[in-house]
């Protein structure tokens, strides 16, 4: 499973992409953002305020009940503001 990660995440965690074979537990997306703090205190920290993340599933916008498998893009990143 590819990961993304963008803007803060991406200084926080300090990578923009990784390859990673989460346990067979890890389903759906709330699963995925569940385990990933176990991965370590930069995921942990990266990841608390996980209520204002957007998450794209193979390019498309996810809910936290989206299932995802070997081989899905996973996008992480914060909402979008602009002027």
């Amino acid at each position: 499973m590819k990961i993304l990660y963008f803007a803060w995440l991406r200084t926080s965690i300090g990578k923009s992409t990784e390859e990673i074979t989460p346990p067979v537990e890890v389903k759906t997306v709330g699963d995925l953002l569940n385990w990933l703090p176990s991965l370590g205190e930069n995921y942990a920290s990266a990841l608390e305020k996980r209520d204002l993340l957007r998450i794209a599933v193979n390019q498309e916008y996810a809910e936290l009940d989206q299932i995802i498998k070997t081989g899905d893009e996973v996008a992480l990143f914060p909402p979008v503001t602009g002027g």
